[in-house]
């Protein structure tokens, strides 16, 4: 970021962030209908020249790519307690629960207006299972959260907004039991490339205006090496994301037209989509 954009941080939260998770609601915006506000997995929605994908596919496409987090966590595994840093308005938080059978999850946002949104969306959930689910205030590199506290810690599309990697898996590996899991799902330049973030500024606004930092891969997965998480991964979803989202919005009446260049960035390799996940050691 410019010195002008960290002077607009305020409490924490960057003005681009602020004004798109605050007043201009993010997941009111018809490319990310159902209130996930993902770019989406379209693996379950088949290219159809006679159909253009529909909302209910959009929907789909966000909802699966919460399953394939959820289930590189899940996976022959017990369930245990689980965070979501940057958990929006909570429906991923819904769909552990309901779908993974998690002991419970707690999801934590830096944007209040983004939680009271998550309370009023998971309002019937909170009633009936208080002790299962549950929503603080937080920076991913500042986890409100006590130590050891927690079997899983996934970020699903959130990680391209945190300003400090290395301080977000040191906590994440703070909060984690020993052998707890992590699963960090966003977009990422691939490699070092240093032309990478002055591109990206160019063909996409997000980038342009701070909303989204131009972090290489490496950046994770070696931060969280050295947060002392093993069996650091990270797995390709670009082809699974990209030409499915822009063939969605290629049916849907923008108000700009920069969204659609995330496809070429992809093509261009100056972007991927990742599942990066790790480990956190047995205790000695």
């Amino acid at each position: 970021m410019t010195g002008d954009d960290e002077a607009a941080v305020v409490d924490g939260v960057p003005s681009r962030v602020r004004a798109v998770y605050g007043p201009e609601d993010l997941s009111s915006v018809p490319s990310f209908g159902g209130g996930f506000i993902n770019f989406g997995l379209w693996d379950g929605v088949p290219p159809d020249p006679e159909r253009p994908p529909t909302v209910d596919d959009r929907v789909r496409s966000e909802r699966d790519l919460y399953r394939r987090v959820l289930g590189a966590l899940a996976g022959g595994r017990p369930r245990g307690r689980a965070v979501e840093v940057g958990c929006g308005l909570g429906l991923g938080c819904a769909l552990a629960l309901e779908e993974y059978a998690f002991d419970a999850v707690t999801g934590v946002d830096i944007h209040p207006d983004q939680l009271a949104r998550a309370r009023r969306a998971n309002a019937g959930l909170l009633a009936a299972s208080p002790d299962r689910l549950c929503f603080a205030r937080g920076a991913a590199e500042r986890l409100p959260l006590p130590d050891a506290a927690f079997d899983h810690l996934y970020s699903v599309e959130a990680a391209q907004h945190f300003r400090d990697l290395r301080a977000f898996a040191r906590e994440g590996a703070r909060v984690l039991r020993p052998k707890g899991r992590v699963a960090v799902a966003s977009f990422f330049v691939p490699d070092d490339r240093e032309d990478a973030a002055e591109e990206l500024a160019r063909r996409l606004d997000s980038f342009a205006s701070g909303l989204d930092v131009a972090h290489p891969l490496p950046e994770l997965t070696g931060a969280l090496a050295e947060a002392g998480l093993v069996e650091v991964r990270a797995e390709s979803l670009g082809e699974s994301v990209w030409p499915g989202f822009d063939r969605f919005l290629a049916g849907v009446d923008l108000p700009v037209s920069w969204p659609r260049n995330f496809l070429g960035a992809y093509r261009d390799g100056l972007l991927d989509y990742y599942l990066v996940t790790a480990t956190r050691p047995p205790a000695a």
